[in-house]
């Protein structure tokens, strides 16, 4: 295992643990700190790539291309993937509860709403006397403003698990495993919050198992998106959609009296890994990818060596 790797997986990983300790310490997920310090962990990985472009001193416009900050070769489909994940992601976590619902896994109760009734009474705020339209409100929001609005922290993965990280171990090991890969580590560096029931509450931190079965179909997406168009963006803007609609889609339509099973239903459950899967068995088979090719050496520079297998 070759120094930069090291450091890149030293750091975002340390740091993670470093950035959710007060969690561990402090009540778990149901402290007030849990989302400030979710989102602030986000941008470790990040600092995984900062501490790589320090060891190898790499000229940042170099960096920045060889780490898809750019819009990639080919701009105009960079452009229509961004677009494609901003759309797709939601109608997939709308597809993953209608099959949900279509196999019995989760029931929608479309008249009262119970289950986002429940959620509010919980958080303090009132129900307002027209709940349907502010499930729909809301669901309109999460899809149309959450990429912006998620952005920033979404970049702050995805600069380090697609940006840098995908194009290495594709390299490496070509592009299934790579990808495969990629979608693991992803799952490992959750760990301090899936530990401790993140996304999967009744698990405990069984969770942190579950959370695997999603993060490798959705990392050979986002990886997918990443080596189509040489550019980080796309995947940005699905992780940034992910994380706004994940949950309203479970939320707002299920019912209170029978709870959905967040390990089952949904884009984050067995369905959505399902989905996820087939969705990119497909892409890979009919719109296949190449590993990135090694950097030019700047002028005056010697060659660098090709990769070794892993």
């Amino acid at each position: 295992m070759k120094r930069p790797l090291l450091v890149f997986i030293a750091l975002s990983f340390g740091l993670a643990w470093a950035v959710a300790l007060p969690l561990w310490f402090g009540g778990g997920l149901g402290t007030p700190l849990t989302q400030l310090l979710g989102t602030l962990m986000m941008f470790t990985p990040s600092v995984g790539v900062l501490g790589v472009w320090a060891l190898t001193r790499t000229p940042f416009r170099q960096w920045a291309r060889e780490t898809g900050l750019t819009l990639g070769e080919r701009k105009g489909r960079t452009g229509l993937l961004v677009l494609t994940a901003w759309l797709g992601v939601p109608l997939l976590a709308a597809l993953a509860m209608a099959i949900s619902a279509a196999t019995g896994l989760v029931t929608l109760d479309l008249a009262e709403f119970s289950l986002f009734r429940a959620v509010l009474r919980a958080q303090g705020g009132g129900v307002p006397g027209d709940l349907g339209t502010m499930v729909v409100v809301q669901i309109v929001v999460a899809a149309v403003t959450g990429p912006v609005l998620n952005a920033i922290p979404s970049l702050g993965e995805e600069w380090g698990w697609r940006g840098w990280l995908v194009p290495r171990l594709v390299t490496t090991n070509g592009v299934l495993p790579g990808l495969l890969m990629s979608g693991f580590v992803w799952a490992l560096w959750h760990a301090p919050l899936t530990l401790l029931g993140y996304n999967y509450p009744r698990l405990g931190s069984w969770a942190a198992l579950a959370f695997i079965g999603f993060c490798v179909p959705a990392g050979v997406l986002m990886g997918w998106l990443r080596l189509r168009t040489g550019s980080v963006w796309p995947a940005v803007v699905a992780h940034a959609s992910l994380n706004a609609v994940a949950t309203v889609a479970l939320v707002s339509v299920g019912d209170a009296a029978v709870p959905p099973n967040e390990l089952l239903a949904g884009i984050t459950g067995v369905v959505g890994w399902l989905l996820l899967a087939v969705l990119g068995a497909a892409l890979l088979r009919f719109l296949p990818v190449r590993a990135p090719q090694p950097p030019r050496p700047a002028a005056g520079q010697p060659a660098e060596p090709a990769p070794e297998q892993a």
